[in-house]
């Protein structure tokens, strides 16, 4: 049975029983992996994506796969510094299965999202980040309640006085990418990144 405090004073904890929860299975949603979880308590960075994929469910570990990668070439990070800076999250914290489409990942129904959102509230709190960055759509909408990606892109907003950069996905299965208009503000979103990222060294 999934079980959580009502509240909590480390990260350890946080993530003992995050690595248990079970309360999607438990309210009748098909869900393929336990829940991935991010290496390290000490990253200045919060990083908050849709969900995990195939690959991060098998490993347990978050942005493993293709994506992942794709993200890491964005920043100019090596695997290593992208974990030692940013503490990865999503918005559902286990790999969700195939859409029913056969194409790309299943999205996460909104029950599911806020059954989750326990665990971000938590992890905020404790961790106090310095930056947030946003990846996708659905996560920018969960976090800022801002309905629409594109315009985001590029752009720097705050939550409670801590900036937060929006990302698009870098999902393979998307086409954002193919409008030259977007690749432009991807280039301006990942400069706000890496200058965020510069001033948490100062």
């Amino acid at each position: 049975m999934t079980a959580h405090k009502s509240s909590y004073r480390s990260l350890a904890s946080l993530q003992r029983d995050l690595s248990r929860c079970r309360a999607c299975v438990e309210a009748g949603y098909p869900l393929e992996s336990l829940p991935v979880r991010v290496p390290g308590n000490a990253q200045r960075a919060y990083l908050f994506g849709q969900a995990p994929g195939v690959v991060e469910g098998e490993e347990r570990l978050p942005w493993r796969g293709r994506a992942g990668r794709t993200l890491r070439s964005w920043l100019e990070l090596e695997e290593d510094e992208f974990y030692g800076k940013f503490y990865c999250a999503s918005v559902t914290r286990c790999y969700p299965g195939r859409a029913p489409s056969g194409r790309g990942d299943r999205t996460p129904t909104p029950q599911e999202q806020e059954l989750c959102s326990y665990w971000r509230h938590w992890e905020l709190e404790l961790l106090r980040p310095r930056l947030i960055v946003t990846v996708g759509g659905l996560a920018l909408r969960r976090l800022l309640g801002l309905p629409s990606l594109t315009p985001c892109v590029g752009e720097r907003y705050e939550l409670e006085g801590t900036p937060v950069v929006p990302l698009p996905h870098p999902s393979g299965a998307s086409g954002w990418l193919n409008d030259p208009a977007n690749r432009d503000r991807l280039t301006a979103a990942v400069e706000l990144v890496r200058s965020e990222l510069r001033r948490l060294n100062d």
